[in-house]
């Protein structure tokens, strides 16, 4: 999956789509934010709908900054996000 990286409040930060699939396949993809290593990785997801785009990897490089700046302020921490691999 395509990688994009982005600086956000000084902390340099990866981001790509999530891979996990909803009910909402066609119109909404998850997006994980992640920075740091080991013990200090923090995860974050969320999830949105692109206009006009059907693929997640398209939509993603089609992103501007701004636009991922936005959707990152709108994430959650992933700890129990089935995107980042939680399990109940």
């Amino acid at each position: 999956m395509p990688t994009r990286r982005i600086n956000i409040d000084g902390r340099e930060w990866q981001v790509y789509p999530s891979g996990f699939l909803t009910q909402y396949v066609g119109d909404e993809f998850g997006l994980i934010f992640v920075t740091g290593a080991g013990d200090g990785r923090e995860v974050r997801v969320t999830r949105y709908s692109p206009m006009g785009v059907r693929s997640r990897e398209q939509s993603l490089a089609e992103c501007d900054d701004a636009q991922l700046v936005a959707l990152f302020r709108a994430s959650q921490p992933g700890a129990r996000s089935p995107e980042a691999g939680y399990r109940s």
